[in-house]
């Protein structure tokens, strides 16, 4: 198992160098500069351009911007905001936790809803569920989020106006932010009030995120169970008079996980990118609008970090499942 834990390790190194030259090259191909858009073209001489961007190093030919971000990098040092001057690191990790609580609840809705439904629909293959589940799945996979999330908004905020618009909580309610994650805070604060808030709030953007993966997840567990339950075990069980309960949860199921573990990694990526749009939507303070925003002010320094730092969570995530397929399967560890 350690080395297998090496060999999966040992493939993240190129793979972090390869993000990081393609995060740096893609977002200075990006129109403008950072220096004019924060200032304005009429607020500054020829002069005092040059001095700033002397100043953030923009004046360097790019392989030297390169090398000194590779080496900052190397490090441990993202840089600093060009627009508000704080470190890129402090930032990002004042609003991850917002991304982080949003992704989670999205991805368990996915995993809750959609893994029940692809076992039953593989159990009743054929049946009208089975065609109806396929036929949503197809549509839920279809949905562009920033549609999706609009006519949630229209529809449940608006007209019926069951959850708010936008934000994390109420203006009513103060929640001192210890942990970052505002579910916590305003559970352990002692207020139900807004604990309902902060719940109300997260309903509509868990939804439109969660929905593409919900979608992803049913649909691999329906292929992955039908596979499974053909085999030749699977008879055995049942010819042993075991439940089908037990054959199917306990036999088929555990097998079957293999390529459902597959998807929700692969998910994660999807996740933090749909979490850009829903962010934007829902006004949700996580890294998502915070990339938004800095896209629009050119901060380089914002963009590559949080980029960055993006991509290696999503490393981290894949070797995670990587290992998970060495537990449940211990033949490919070898």
């Amino acid at each position: 198992m350690f080395r297998f834990l090496l060999r999966r390790v040992a493939l993240i190194v190129p793979t972090f160098v390869g993000v990081t030259l393609l995060s740096f090259l893609l977002i200075h191909l990006v129109p403008g500069d950072p220096i004019e858009v924060r200032f304005g073209e009429r607020g500054l001489t020829p002069e005092r351009l040059a001095m700033l961007r002397h100043e953030a190093g923009l004046d360097r030919p790019l392989w030297q911007q390169f090398l000194s971000y590779e080496g900052n990098v190397a490090t441990g040092h993202l840089g600093e905001s060009v627009v508000t001057h704080e470190s890129v690191w402090s930032e990002f990790i004042t609003l991850f936790p917002a991304t982080i609580e949003l992704s989670v609840c999205a991805m368990l809705f996915a995993i809750a809803i959609g893994l029940p439904l692809g076992v039953i629909a593989a159990v009743r293959r054929g049946s009208v569920f089975d065609y109806g589940l396929m036929g949503l799945s197809v549509t839920g996979a279809s949905m562009p989020i920033f549609w999706w999330g609009l006519m949630m908004i229209l529809v449940f905020s608006v007209a019926l106006g069951w959850t708010p618009v936008s934000g994390r909580i109420s203006d009513q309610f103060y929640v001192e932010p210890w942990s970052g994650f505002l579910l916590v805070d305003a559970w352990f604060s002692d207020d139900a009030g807004a604990v309902r808030s902060a719940l109300s709030h997260l309903i509509l953007p868990t939804i439109v995120l969660g929905t593409i993966p919900l979608a992803t997840v049913a649909r691999m567990t329906r292929s992955a169970m039908l596979e499974v339950l053909g085999e030749d075990y699977i008879r055995t069980a049942r010819a042993k008079g075991l439940s089908g309960v037990r054959v199917v949860v306990v036999h088929a199921l555990r097998n079957a996980l293999i390529p459902v573990v597959t998807v929700i990694g692969l998910q994660v990526g999807t996740l933090l990118g749909g979490a850009i749009l829903t962010e934007t939507i829902f006004s949700w303070p996580g890294v998502g609008h915070w990339l938004i925003e800095s896209i629009q002010r050119r901060d380089y320094p914002v963009l590559q970090g949080g980029t960055l730092l993006v991509a290696s969570l999503v490393m981290l995530v894949n070797l995670g499942v990587d290992l998970t397929y060495g537990f449940l399967n211990p033949r490919i560890r070898r």
